[in-house]
């Protein structure tokens, strides 16, 4: 019975520890969002996306969240979109790694930068990549905050040690 117990408690804290090492990251913060004065590709390129985590677009109501094919993003089509999200704030969850490719499908908007290539890795990375430009080990604003998934996680992680008791 004891072993049982401590491997429910140990396959537990495992689920809970995923959860507090994912990521939410929000398009263009902290400096800008998903408009077409921020530029996105720069802030693509200074993340590091996991399996698990979330990419958190917020926008007025003048544009929209595309997701298309690596054509439609070269060529910025908007006629035949994967997904088309709208209402100001869209989380897509990255559950498979590999590249994906969003656009705004507001005339014009693509072509002055508001796309990104996000390439989702498939093992958790805690270390964002270092933008063009700037050296390694410099500098960075972190690439998002898991303070509060990792308190909850912990605080739900006891409860549930305490249960098994």
């Amino acid at each position: 019975m004891a072993v049982q117990r401590g491997l429910v408690c140990l396959a537990a804290i495992a689920m809970l520890f995923q959860l507090a090492i994912a990521a939410n990251h929000t398009v263009g913060a902290p400096r800008g969002s998903w408009d077409t004065s921020t530029d996105l590709q720069a802030w693509a390129v200074s993340q590091t996306f996991s399996v698990g985590d979330n990419l958190i677009f917020k926008y007025t109501t003048n544009h929209d969240v595309l997701e298309v094919t690596k054509a439609n993003y070269d060529s910025c089509g908007t006629s035949n979109p994967m997904k088309t999200h709208t209402g100001g704030n869209t989380v897509i969850p990255l559950s498979t790694p590999g590249k994906r490719y969003f656009i705004c499908g507001t005339a014009g908007h693509c072509g002055q930068g508001m796309k990104i290539e996000v390439d989702t890795r498939a093992a958790a990375a805690n270390s964002p990549k270092s933008p063009p430009g700037t050296p390694s080990g410099g500098s960075l604003p972190p690439k998002s905050s898991n303070g509060e998934n990792l308190h909850t996680c912990i605080t739900l992680g006891i409860g549930l040690m305490l249960m098994l008791v």
